[in-house]
């Protein structure tokens, strides 16, 4: 399991543990200025229960290039359409292949033939490595690259938000008992850790629960948007 502390995967391993599967759950800490999202994972992980919970630290060179790790300001205050149309400058260069990759690799070792990844291509910010095109290629690498693989015992890639809005992906959690209180999702925290309710993160999550008829009981600095 993926897991990086916020709305999306917080649900996927929900979603997972409810399918009766034995979570072990890798987070990454690679440079990214909202590395608050770590401390949700942990407890995340500590109330789901799960089996074995990893922290890997990248080199943040990786990844530079991406507003989420450099200097570069995080667009704030996009419509649903600029989301859509262009690559924002808060993407960070092939990370969920890396990530996946990674995965992968320690499925193969702890004997996993399932890998969870909370992306979604609906609600989302234009990431190319969050499209239904992207996992079904890492599918198709996945069943090619590994021993296990070869003999067999392929690992399959499960992506259950894909195709789910982020109103539907918050009645699936809340279903679930998730607590979205202790979810972090804003690329753009203060220094307090609270939600900057600006970026694309916050826009599209208040977004979902204004569509559940509800409040985000996440803490934000602001809520003034919620469309």
């Amino acid at each position: 399991m993926l897991l990086s502390g916020g709305l999306d995967s917080t649900t996927t391993l929900y979603i997972a543990r409810d399918k009766g599967f034995r979570i072990h759950a890798l987070s990454f800490l690679y440079g990214q200025q909202h590395f608050s999202e770590l401390e949700s994972a942990a407890l995340t992980a500590g109330d789901a229960g799960i089996e074995n919970h990893i922290r890997v630290q990248l080199d943040p060179g990786l990844f530079k290039g991406s507003a989420l790790t450099g200097s570069e300001p995080v667009p704030e205050n996009r419509t649903l359409k600029e989301m859509a149309g262009e690559i924002p400058p808060t993407y960070v260069p092939a990370r969920n292949t890396v990530f996946l990759a990674m995965a992968l690799a320690y499925a193969e070792v702890i004997g996993s033939h399932d890998i969870f990844i909370g992306v979604n291509a609906l609600d989302y910010s234009g990431y190319p490595d969050c499209r239904p095109e992207y996992i079904g290629a890492f599918q198709k690498l996945a069943d090619l690259a590994t021993r296990d693989a070869v003999e067999g015992k392929p690992t399959r890639i499960h992506a259950p938000l894909l195709h789910m809005t982020k109103a539907e992906i918050i009645r699936e959690g809340l279903k679930l008992g998730v607590d979205y209180s202790k979810t972090h999702s804003c690329y753009n925290p203060d220094s307090s850790g609270r939600a900057c309710g600006r970026c694309d993160a916050c826009r599209l999550r208040l977004k979902g629960f204004r569509e559940n008829g509800m409040e985000d009981p996440a803490s934000y600095s602001f809520r003034g948007y919620q469309g």
